[in-house]
This record gives C-alpha cells, structure tokens and sequence, in this order.
C-alpha cells in the first residue's frame, strides 16, 4: 500500500476550481495540458510534489484513458483521495461537454444552412491534416527502432485502412503478443500462447441490451477503454461504430465530430458528447460521456493505492506498449479512411497539405486557429462558387 502524503497546502475547493478553469481554457491538446498542471501545480502553486506528478503521469500512460484527464484525476486523488478524484474529474470534463453539447444543437438547428455546410467542408480537410501529423509524431514517440513494434503497427494501419473499422480483439492481442515475446513467463513451454487472448478476449464481449442508450452507453464504455496513447486513438474506433456498426451517423458528420473536438478545449475524446447529441439529444451527450469517461476514472482510481508497487513491472510495461502501438497504427490507419470522405478536390488537398506543413513547421501555431482558419477559407471558397 502507498504511503500517506503530508497534509496538502491548498483546499480540495482550490483545485477543483482550478480544474474547471484549465477545462474552459485549456487549448492544445494533452502534451499541452499536463504541461500546463505541471507549470501550475507543481512549479508555481506546489500543491503536487514532483514525485506524484511523475508517478500520475506514469499511470495515465500506462493505463487505458484520455491521458489529461486521468492526470487531472489522479491529481485530485493525491490528498483528497476518492472525493478529490472524483471532483477534480468532473470540473476537468464538465466544461467541455458543454461546450460541445451547445455545438451540437446548434449543428443540429442550423447544419442545413449554407454556411455551415462551407465551413466543415474546410474544416474536415484540416482534421485529416491535424490527424496525420499527430499519427507521424505518436509513431516515431513510441515504436523507434523496434521491428516487433513495428509489424504490430503495420497490421493495425492495414487492417483499420482495409476494413475501415477498429478490432477490439487486434489491440488486446497485440498486447499479448509483445507480452509473451518481450517477457515471456515461466509456464509458456506448457501452455499455448493463443489460450491467452480468449479469456482477455472474452471480458468485452457480451449481450446488447435493447434500446439507444442501453447501446450507447455500452459502446461508448467499450470505446473508453481502449483510448490508449492519445486521445485521437479513439477515432477510429468510434467511426467503425457509430458509421459503419450502428449508423448513427454519416460519414461527413462523424468528421464534424472529429473538428469539434478540435475547436474546443479539455479531452480532445470530448467530442463523445457531440455525437451522442446528434444520436439523442441531451440524454444520449450524457451517456456517451459516462461510458467513456468511467473506465478511465475506475481505471485511475483502483490502482492508484497500488500502483507505485507494482507499476514497474517489465510484463505490464510490454503488453502496454503492445496495445499502444495498436492504437497508433490504427490512427495511421484513420488517416486513409477519413481522407476518402474529407479530401475531395484540389481546394481541400491543399487544405490539409497546408494543414500538416504548419503543424510541422509551424509548431507554435494553435490547433483551434489552424480549425478556424479552415473553417473560414472552406465559407470563402464554398459560399462564393454559389
């Protein structure tokens, strides 16, 4: 069991406030924002040691989440435990899922005007840029040099590009493969390999139940779990669902979906609330929320008492680093799909060329301005052809 902490210097008040504020304001995606907790909590305020900011930032890699939000929860889990976790989660998300669900009715009140149709024409082709810049970087963060990582990302992208859907089973195989090649334990001379996927296999597998929140929630839970190495891992997963499985809805409304997250502040998997919005209303913003923010505030939570202990065992750190690759090919992956849809003619080519070549050269241009600025050019170019 973990040690306690000495007696914290701030209020639990102090830091969920401080929570709400960095999820009003907090622009530039997940490097972004646990820079900016460590800047203020730890540098400036002290509230954190350095030792539980690394060891939070640690956990939040390691395990399946929104990487800012499971900081942030861990954050609040430190000296306030269960109540500061919770809290602290909530004034973290809560400001972009409004955000995101008053984005909604409007794109739902006024999606059939004209000049919203130009501006996600413009924005859509920025995404794929964003998107792709964003693959680039996570790729050559997380694989180097190591040819196991890298056949584990090449089957990925492949089968994400060819059957334009995420396999559930792919990710957690592959983090059974690095596992079993990178530590393998002493009984794998007696047992068979694949007899270990199954069981894991089996744990997300189930029943339906009937009705669009029984199955919003349990496929927005089931997407929750898997958002491995940045939030955009979750992209292709929710297009394989909400496009390809349910149809809810068409392909250009799930790349708006992706813009949106783009355009706001907080967990760029906030744009959930915008598609359970657009599937059903208010109710279904709420649910597509909770099922993808639980795993990762149950997946913060438990092992947080335990997880300086075993943290560092060489077994998890593999099968970790398996299921992250997978998540990043499949991003690769998202890349080609989305494209099709978004890239249509040679004004939106040279938007998301544009796009990647600021992100690269560029870096200290925001994301929400390159969104807005492609929102702009796409009302421009649209609204003057008639």
């Amino acid at each position: 069991m973990e040690k306690p902490n000495p007696a914290p210097i701030y209020r639990l008040t102090d830091l969920v406030l401080y929570a709400l504020k960095l999820g009003s304001l907090g622009f530039g995606g997940p490097v972004a924002l646990v820079g900016y907790m460590h800047r203020d909590l730890v540098e400036q305020r002290k509230w954190i040691s350095e030792a539980d900011y690394k060891d939070g930032l640690a956990l939040a890699q390691l395990a399946p989440g929104p990487l800012a939000a499971q900081l942030a929860i861990y954050l609040g889990y430190v000296h306030y435990r269960v109540l500061g976790a919770t809290l602290v989660g909530l004034g973290f998300v809560l400001p972009s899922f409004f955000m995101v669900v008053a984005i909604g009715w409007a794109y739902v009140r006024f999606g059939g005007l004209p000049w919203m149709q130009a501006a996600f024409y413009g924005v859509g082709a920025c995404v794929i840029g964003i998107i792709a810049n964003s693959a680039f970087k996570l790729t050559k963060r997380t694989i180097g040099q190591d040819k196991l990582l890298w056949g584990i990302f090449a089957v990925s992208a492949l089968t994400t590009a060819i059957t334009e859907t995420e396999i559930v089973w792919l990710f957690l195989l592959a983090g059974v493969v690095a596992w079993l090649v990178k530590t393998p334990p002493a009984w794998l001379a007696q047992t068979k390999a694949h007899s270990v996927a199954w069981p894991l296999a089996l744990v997300f597998a189930g029943l339906w139940p009937t009705g669009t929140l029984w199955n919003i929630f349990l496929f927005f839970t089931k997407a929750g779990a898997f958002v491995f190495g940045s939030g955009l891992a979750i992209v292709p997963f929710l297009y394989g669902g909400v496009v390809k499985e349910f149809h809810w809805l068409t392909e250009q409304q799930f790349v708006d979906a992706v813009a949106v997250a783009m355009i706001t502040p907080g967990p760029v998997v906030i744009t959930v609330g915008f598609i359970g919005f657009l599937v059903a209303g208010f109710a279904g913003a709420g649910v597509a929320a909770l099922g993808t923010f639980l795993p990762c505030y149950l997946f913060t939570v438990i092992p947080a008492p335990y997880f300086k202990k075993y943290a560092r065992r060489p077994d998890i750190h593999a099968f970790v680093n398996g299921v992250t690759v997978a998540a990043v090919g499949a991003i690769a992956g998202a890349v080609y799909v989305l494209g099709k849809r978004s890239i249509i003619d040679l004004p939106t080519v040279l938007i998301a060329v544009a796009t990647l070549f600021c992100c690269v050269k560029l870096k200290k241009v925001p994301e929400p301005v390159l969104v807005v600025a492609a929102a702009l050019l796409g009302c421009a170019l649209r609204l003057s052809h008639g």
